[in-house]
């Protein structure tokens, strides 16, 4: 794909974000630093900043999550800091039974439900993220596969498990039909997913790729009226909804820790992953 854009541009972008949200109450010499750091790297040509202001490639899932394989479960994210407690909790409640982690990536969530004695199946269009998942969870099946046509039967498991990846398709309907259909009658579904808040603002979440170059797999908006109006169409009835908030951790070697003032103020406060738990009725 050739769609690009500059770590310049990013910079700037977190930046003037932070200086839009802080410009009424925020301290005097905070928003003189923006001021001046705005003016610095718009009037150079790259000089100072990460990978030199280099542009930031985008990739597709497939390709994306093959490259994001080998250092996805070595690099500490906020996102799955925040999300990860409140998924589990939900994971909790159970009964336990038979469960499918969708979009298992390297089986993060697949771990966790085999060590709560479900019987789990793993689905991921990634090879090389299945490849992983089969290391951390030897006690589950894999097999490869999308959300938007799993390899299960119809009523085949008692829970579904889809975390951080709703959000690479452009529309949910298809994905939500398709859990809810190997969801036996009575079951749950707990989905994570970026929140529309952190999408819109933040636009793509970037990660080394290859020799030390930033890339990206495209994140799309999802508000909640679209993910009401998919479990409307599924059939599903919304039990929970929760919004954690982001806790100060940013990406380590990226853009953002070059400028980590401006960062943490352009974030502070705002939800970074919106988590459901849905029933089938």
């Amino acid at each position: 794909m050739d769609s690009e854009f500059r770590v310049r541009e990013l910079v700037l972008g977190i930046e003037g974000l932070a200086l839009l949200r802080h410009a009424i109450h925020g301290d005097e010499k905070f928003l003189a630093r923006r001021v001046e750091e705005i003016r610095r790297f718009a009037d150079g040509s790259g000089e100072g900043l990460p990978d030199g202001g280099a542009s930031v490639r985008e990739l597709t899932p497939a390709a994306g999550y093959a490259a994001w394989s080998s250092v996805y479960d070595s690099l500490p994210s906020s996102f799955i800091e925040v999300e990860e407690p409140l998924v589990h909790e939900l994971l909790d409640q159970g009964p336990v039974g038979d469960a499918l982690d969708a979009a298992c990536g390297t089986g993060r969530q697949t771990a966790a439900l085999t060590a709560r004695g479900y019987r789990t199946t793993g689905v991921d269009q990634s090879p090389h993220m299945l490849d992983k998942a089969r290391q951390k969870a030897p006690a589950a099946q894999f097999r490869e596969g999308n959300l938007e046509q799993l390899p299960l039967k119809d009523d085949s498991v008692d829970l579904a498990v889809c975390s951080l990846a709703m959000t690479h398709l452009p529309d949910l309907t298809a994905g939500v039909a398709e859990l809810a259909r190997v969801v036996r009658p009575g079951g749950r579904i707990v989905i994570s997913d970026l929140h529309p808040f952190v999408v819109s603002l933040q636009g793509q979440c970037l990660f080394v790729a290859g020799s030390e170059r930033l890339a990206y797999v495209r994140n799309h908006v999802h508000l909640p009226s679209d993910y009401f109006a998919a479990f409307r169409a599924a059939g599903l009835s919304v039990r929970d909804c929760r919004e954690p908030v982001f806790n100060g951790r940013l990406a380590p070697g990226g853009y953002e820790e070059f400028i980590a003032d401006a960062a943490r103020a352009a974030w502070d406060g705002i939800p970074l992953v919106i988590i459901w738990e849905v029933v089938v009725p």
